[in-house]
């Protein structure tokens, strides 16, 4: 695993007050040494106060950009300061920060540029949702699949640790209306690589979930219409993975 002084790790968060004061206390006991980001995406609560004074860095935006927007700032951040593993963690206490070690275990290992925390890969699935979200998913985990020729299992998940190269790129293009799904297609596109490792999802602690059973057949169906149109986009050759042979 790298130094953790070449690693940082980001956290989306709106309206995240009540949960991030535990989440930040097992990212400390985790990794004491790693520098933690709380984007503050346009919080209507505490958010931003909680996160400092619980040890975080804050960049605390004047307006909510949405989860893909303020990935997307965490991403040009760590960029600036030149880290090499970047962790995107959500900020309502779902993931386990001790899954963070082997997230960078497995990217060393396999030399992928992208790793994505499953929560269907190992012996306890959890963190489903409802009997339309399991569907869901299971859709578009296979047709991603298909178009980027590797095995999604969670198209999803907020859990994952990008290389600095992939971070780059994400940067500037990381999508915005479907962010994690999109994510996976358009770095195969750009001729980088992913996998993914089995992690345990908890049981958010506190608030809701947004998306209801009609909600999640509507995003379903706005996903695959985005993923159609994003292999009409052209590949970025300044941001192409180096010694790429073909377009996917």
């Amino acid at each position: 695993m790298k130094s953790e002084k070449n690693i940082v790790v980001i956290i989306p968060a709106y309206n995240e007050a009540k949960a991030l004061p535990e989440l930040l206390a097992e990212l400390k006991h985790v990794m004491p040494s790693v520098p933690v980001v709380v984007i503050s995406d346009g919080s209507k609560d505490a958010t931003a106060d909680v996160a400092r004074e619980n040890g975080a860095i804050v960049v605390d935006l004047p307006c909510n950009l949405g989860v893909g927007g303020a990935v997307q700032t965490g991403l040009q951040y760590a960029c600036k300061y030149g880290y090499e593993r970047i962790v995107r963690i959500d900020g309502d206490g779902q993931h386990n920060p001790a899954d963070i070690p082997a997230l960078l275990s497995h990217m060393e290992e396999k030399k992928v540029d992208l790793v994505v925390g499953s929560r269907f890969l190992g012996e306890k699935v959890t963190g489903v949702g409802t009997h339309w979200r399991k569907l869901g998913n299971i859709a578009l985990a296979k047709f991603l699949s298909i178009i980027c020729r590797n095995k999604v299992t969670d198209p999803t998940s907020g859990f994952w640790c990008v290389s600095s190269e992939l971070a780059k790129y994400f940067a500037c293009y990381y999508p915005t209306d479907y962010p994690e799904p999109e994510a996976l297609s358009l770095l195969c596109r750009q001729g980088y690589s992913f996998s993914e490792v089995g992690v345990v999802v908890r049981q958010r602690q506190h608030g809701v979930s947004s998306i209801t059973s009609i909600g999640t057949i509507y995003f379903a169906i706005k996903v695959f219409i985005a993923l159609v149109a994003d292999r009409l986009r052209p590949v970025d050759k300044n941001y192409a993975r180096k010694n790429t042979k073909k377009d996917i």
